[in-house]
């Protein structure tokens, strides 16, 4: 286990922010809660990115309120997986990628690098997309044009290099914020019926009974546990230090896990208000066929009777993917430090990555035309399902060993649970790719 250093602040890249802030144990709860706030924060932005709108949305649309119930579950694996990931950044102080790279072969640890890099591609493909039909929608940008625009974010992220990571977490806040503000006011402006809303969140057979329910089940949720966040929770959760006794790790676990669960439920909130609007505006009006986040957007000045509706929309969108390109920059280099132990500056990250990403955006809308954004968001999706798995199992292996964990070994029912949850998220994936591409 390596050391990992205290300083007041924090540049914006994990190879420095480790160790950043340290928590007096003597603190009151509050204190040490509001201190702990953050990385739940940065993680939960990957749990409403653009992927997850084009699911929630065609899924609203087409089954009301009837697969709400899925987002609800999704979100709770979520909460497990990103409990596991903490636990593991906590107790090891390395994050999942260095862990990995620690356990496996040379050629194992290089082949799962290559598949968590494809994920970071894929969902900055989908930022991408988001952010550039955000600027269509807005300001009447061409999409090919909104794309070549989303390069220029890599300026935002040199400008925050060297301004401490409270301050990223403070940006971020602020962007999740606003996308609530934003389905707030459009909640209210379309009204839902909260009894429906009540009996979405209870299981029905509809998964069951309609293939249609099923494969967008299936779909949210892929679209909800992203591989990435685990790589990423586990390294910024080392921002916080408690010390190295065990009473003192137990506390930094309890405290991060209320970080995460609150995040979560807030982003579960957002997603749950997606599918929300898209069940109250278009299924109760007979608008059943809405599946690409445009037409969503076209359909909602008419249905609201206000304009405002449709620009709120669009602000939440381009407010959820230029948020998830701050994350997605810092889960790059948790896994290229991870796996490869290589540092680069964070804009340097960025350029690869983005650069990466624009050519199979660019090259989809080209080859597919301007309204293939939902099917490439689905795609983007189905990449990620493809990797989630070489996430999940050395994680939940990890975090069971009591070699690497010692007391903090997970008990036997969160074993049980989290090999559970494995299964069912590799067999659903599965069966969503299967079902994308034979389609």
């Amino acid at each position: 286990m390596y050391k990992l250093p205290v300083t007041a602040t924090a540049p914006f890249c994990p190879s420095e922010v480790r160790g950043s802030i340290f928590i007096d144990p003597s603190l009151p709860l509050w204190q040490r809660a509001m201190k702990f706030a953050g990385p739940g924060l940065l993680v939960s932005v990957g749990y409403m990115d653009p992927g997850n709108w084009a699911t929630d949305i065609q899924a609203g649309s087409q089954y009301g309120y009837d697969l709400l119930f899925v987002v609800l579950l999704s979100s709770l694996a979520a909460i497990v997986l990103q409990t596991l990931a903490l636990r593991l950044g906590v107790v090891t102080g390395k994050d999942l990628a260095r862990a990995t790279r620690d356990a496996y072969r040379p050629a194992v640890a290089k082949f799962m690098w290559v598949c968590a890099e494809i994920a970071i591609i894929a969902c900055d493909v989908a930022e991408v997309l988001g952010c550039a039909l955000a600027l269509k929608l807005l300001f009447g940008l061409p999409l090919e044009w909104g794309i070549v625009l989303t390069g220029l974010d890599t300026v935002i992220v040199l400008g925050l290099q060297g301004r401490g990571f409270r301050r990223l977490e403070a940006i971020v806040l602020g962007l999740i914020i606003t996308i609530a503000i934003c389905f707030l006011v459009e909640l209210i402006l379309v009204g839902p019926d909260f009894g429906l809303i009540l009996g979405g969140l209870v299981p029905s057979t509809t998964v069951i009974t309609d293939t249609g329910a099923l494969y967008l089940a299936i779909g949210i949720l892929g679209a909800t546990v992203m591989p990435h966040n685990l790589y990423l929770h586990s390294s910024i959760v080392q921002t916080r230090v408690m010390g190295e006794s065990v009473p003192a790790k137990r506390s930094a676990i309890n405290l991060a896990t209320l970080d995460v669960g609150v995040s979560l439920s807030l982003a579960f909130l957002i997603n749950a208000a997606i599918l929300i609007l898209a069940a109250a505006a278009f299924h109760q009006t007979g608008a059943t066929d809405v599946a690409d986040i445009e037409d969503a957007y076209r359909l909602l000045e008419p249905i609201a009777g206000t304009v405002m509706a449709s620009i709120l929309f669009g602000i939440a969108l381009f407010a959820s993917g230029q948020s998830s390109t701050f994350t997605g920059t810092i889960a790059g280099q948790v896994i290229m430090e991870g796996f490869l132990d290589l540092k680069i500056p964070c804009y340097q990250r960025r350029l690869i990555t983005r650069g990466l990403a624009l050519i199979p955006a660019l090259g989809g809308v080209l080859w597919l035309g301007e309204h293939s954004v939902g099917k490439l968001l689905v795609f983007t999706q189905v990449v990620l399902s493809a990797q989630l798995p070489f996430a999940i199992y050395p994680l939940i292996r990890f975090t069971s060993s009591k070699a690497m964990m010692g007391p903090f070994a997970s008990k036997l029912p969160l074993q049980l649970l989290a090999w559970l949850l494995f299964i069912v998220v590799v067999a659903a994936n599965l069966w969503l790719m299967v079902q994308v591409f034979a389609g």
